[in-house]
């Protein structure tokens, strides 16, 4: 037996279609909610809804599984069909996270979750800790990011569907790796959404970059908020996923005295007292605001982390120079000071005067961990939307790449890596996707070309929608023999197993970080207790004065040169000092007893 139901305020009457048979069913509810028991139903039969007159059969908005793709029936599925191996897994320490971000169709050959699953022992032996996997909800078309899914609760059939994720999420476990989902929750993609027939899931009245803005705050929105929560949850429990990292929380517009964001750390933290297990919630949020990773008890929202994308912009500004037109939010950024205030402060904008958005944007985050911060030098969303995908090897030396991903995996906030990253891959990630409907298709590529011909890059840019965009994004494992390659990726293992190794690099008391910075000779200096992390960005070689007792642990590039109490560093190089801890708080007294 099976009990159906949907939730469709407005509707007059409801069917339902299952075997060929159309079902009326009973409701609605006072709060528009129409239900159906079939004795005979179960796993694996198709179904569809039909709304009052409208002999169009709809897919069901809560279907864990869309065989057919999202315009075709929905199938009945069942959870406890599948066999877990992870019952002893409680997931890995938020705090000493380093975060591997991936995209499934391009993260293997195969393009699947099976296909990522041999992949896995890499990414531990690498010293990842938790992979973040981009959004796998079920969207129109085959290849795509997933930021258009619009059936959320089933996963993408091409990937390998629900039973597919979970052979990935359990082999993760097996691997010893956390998993985060991102999942959006601000929006619908164009092709495919049939919520808005059911029910105000929109609020046509207020508007985001993708259109309306979804309903969190009006009439029938304890339903949408519900259908978005009982989502995140699903994910958690049914997949076993171990967090979750939500799209642009700065589009829910949510004037409700309990702030969406609010309702769902709450429910999460409610689900992992009954579980026994600690999830990892993660927001991508601009707004600089540090609510949203306060915990509720000191009024905040409660998520554990955000995307830090003042450091990204600051550092990417100081390595490479935008082209005249691609500047954008870029403009805001560029002396060494920015970084210098993003290592020390994790906001640059904390409450003053923005060019790029014409006012005065954020507040400071005083009080609170560097753990609660995100860093990175490119993600899914810098580099693919550039014109042709260019990672940030692409467009600086590699010398340079070496420095960047130092300073990610060295400051003290939580380090994310994208994929291929590591080994400074050559493949580009574009932005592709297969929208199916051809006129949305043409759109979307027109679109694509004239707003990167407005940025000023040259020529045309790849089609989104042809499958080449997206067979060019695959990574190319084997380069990792190249000798260029192996270099980069050895350079990474040395990072992470230096942050692994040393209690200095993973202390997220801001209050032990100094920073120093000259913007004149281009150098900037990290010290976090007993290491010393100095790196020149400038085109000459740079002396620093050496501290009592530090010996030379890791360097970027060769010709540091350490003679007369001085190091002597070449240009666009990071290098790490090491003092015991006792000398380190020798020089702290001794520094106190000069002030």
């Amino acid at each position: 037996m099976h009990k159906f139901g949907i939730w469709a305020p407005k509707a007059q009457k409801m069917s339902l279609s299952w075997r060929g048979q159309v079902l009326p069913m009973n409701g609605p509810s006072h709060r528009g909610w129409w239900t159906l028991e079939v004795e005979e139903a179960g796993c694996g039969d198709r179904y569809a809804f039909l709304l009052d007159d409208d002999p169009t059969p709809y897919p069901d908005p809560r279907s864990v599984r869309q065989p057919d793709g999202v315009h075709g029936a929905s199938e009945l599925y069942r959870h406890d069909n599948f066999t877990w191996h992870d019952q002893l897994w409680r997931g890995s320490p938020k705090t000493g996270a380093i975060i591997y971000e991936l995209h499934i169709g391009t993260f293997s050959a195969e393009g699947t979750f099976d296909g990522a699953i041999p992949k896995l022992q890499y990414l531990a032996e690498l010293g990842v800790t938790h992979v973040e996997v981009m959004p796998v909800a079920a969207w129109a078309g085959k290849q795509g990011w997933g930021y258009d899914s619009v059936s959320l609760f089933a996963t993408h059939e091409h990937y390998g569907g629900p039973d597919g994720f979970k052979r990935f999420v359990d082999a993760c476990h097996a691997t010893g790796l956390s998993v985060i989902l991102d999942v959006v929750y601000n929006h619908f993609g164009p092709v495919g959404n049939y919520t808005g027939k059911f029910g105000p899931y929109l609020n046509h009245n207020r508007k985001t970059p993708w259109g309306d803005a979804v309903n969190l705050d009006q009439e029938g929105s304890d339903e949408v908020r519900r259908f978005f929560v009982d989502n995140a949850i699903m994910w958690l429990k049914d997949y076993h996923c171990d967090g979750l990292r939500f799209d642009a929380v700065h589009a829910f517009i949510d004037l409700s005295a309990v702030h969406f964001m609010e309702q769902l750390s709450t429910e999460v933290e409610r689900l992992g007292a009954t579980v026994g297990k600690e999830f990892y919630l993660i927001a991508e949020s601009d707004l600089n605001d540090p609510r949203v990773i306060r915990p509720r008890e000191a009024n905040g929202y409660g998520m554990d982390a955000q995307w830090s994308d003042d450091f990204h912009h600051s550092l990417f500004a100081v390595l490479y120079s935008p082209k005249e037109g691609e500047t954008g939010y870029y403009g805001d950024f560029g002396t060494l000071a920015d970084l210098h205030k993003s290592l020390q402060h994790a906001y640059v904008y904390d409450g003053q005067y923005s060019g790029y958005r014409k006012r005065r944007h954020g507040r400071p985050a005083d009080g609170l961990s560097a753990h609660h911060f995100i860093h990175f030098d490119q993600n899914h969303d810098q580099v693919g939307n550039r014109g042709w995908g260019e990672r940030l090897e692409h467009l600086i030396e590699t010398d340079t790449a070496k420095l960047s991903i130092g300073l990610v995996l060295l400051a003290p906030y939580t380090p994310m890596l994208f994929m291929g990253e590591e080994w400074a891959c050559s493949t580009p990630f574009l932005y592709f996707a297969d929208h199916e409907d051809e006129e949305m298709r043409r759109l979307v590529a027109a679109g694509r070309k004239s707003e990167f011909a407005a940025f000023g890059f040259d020529g045309d840019v790849p089609d989104p929608e042809q499958e080449k965009t997206y067979t060019d994004s695959k990574l190319k494992w084997d380069e990792q023999k190249d000798e260029k390659h192996a270099d980069f990726l050895a350079w990474t293992k040395a990072l992470i197993k230096l942050r692994r190794s040393r209690v200095c690099f993973n202390d997220g008391d801001m209050h032990h970080l100094h920073v120093s910075s000259d913007e004149e000779a281009r150098t900037l200096v990290m010290e976090r207790d007993e290491a010393r992390v100095v790196v020149n960005f400038g085109d000459q070689p740079f002396s620093f004065a050496l501290l009592e007792g530090e010996t030379l642990e890791l360097v970027s590039r060769s010709g540091v040169d350490v003679r007369d109490g001085y190091l002597n560093v070449p240009p666009m190089t990071l290098a790490v000092f090491l003092s015991t801890s006792e000398q380190a708080e020798d020089r702290k007294v001794e520094a106190r007893s000069r002030s």
